[in-house]
């Protein structure tokens, strides 16, 4: 082998390294994101689900620790599933936590609109004292439009996962 042959596949190898870790980045965001909004969507249907199936109202919060409520509208903190008997949305004794959601590790944001912390489904599955529909907004760091994802839920309990430049989603 000659070294104009090296430097020749030196160079054939930079180019292809050029075309393919951009491509590469924006795969991995957008399969972290699927992850994190099938995460909160799946959570949520489980919630709506433990109502009905108990017929005692259920929440979902925003928890960091696993046990208790935060009341902030940033959910890329974790959350929790609890029943929660007597609608307080926040973990009373008796309550039992159903399902933890640890912190993210990634930078992504994930923030809920009109400062939702928790939500909580009525034992018939309707989402109930929400401001109307709620939008959880899932960004990247650093911020690719493409990968970003919403979930949109309204008081009947309906959920939609959306794309950007789509409903509600921004």
């Amino acid at each position: 082998m000659t070294l104009i042959e090296l430097m020749v596949v030196l160079a054939v190898v930079g180019v292809l390294l050029g075309i393919a870790v951009p491509s590469f980045v924006g795969l991995t965001q957008t399969n972290r994101v699927a992850g994190e909004i099938n995460a909160l969507s799946g959570d949520l249907q489980f919630a709506r689900a433990e109502a009905i199936k108990e017929g005692l109202p259920v929440s979902i919060c925003t928890s960091s620790d696993g046990l208790s409520c935060l009341g902030s509208s940033n959910w890329n903190t974790g959350w929790i599933v609890f029943s929660d008997a007597n609608g307080t949305k926040s973990v009373d004794a008796g309550d039992v936590v159903l399902r933890k959601q640890p912190p993210w590790k990634s930078t992504d944001t994930f923030s809920a609109d009109n400062n939702t912390s928790a939500v909580t489904y009525s034992r018939d599955g309707f989402a109930i004292a929400l401001p109307g529909t709620v939008t959880w907004k899932l960004h990247t760091q650093p911020l690719n439009a493409g990968a970003s994802r919403c979930v949109a839920l309204n008081i009947a309990g309906r959920q939609q996962v959306q794309k950007v430049g789509a409903g509600s989603c921004s």
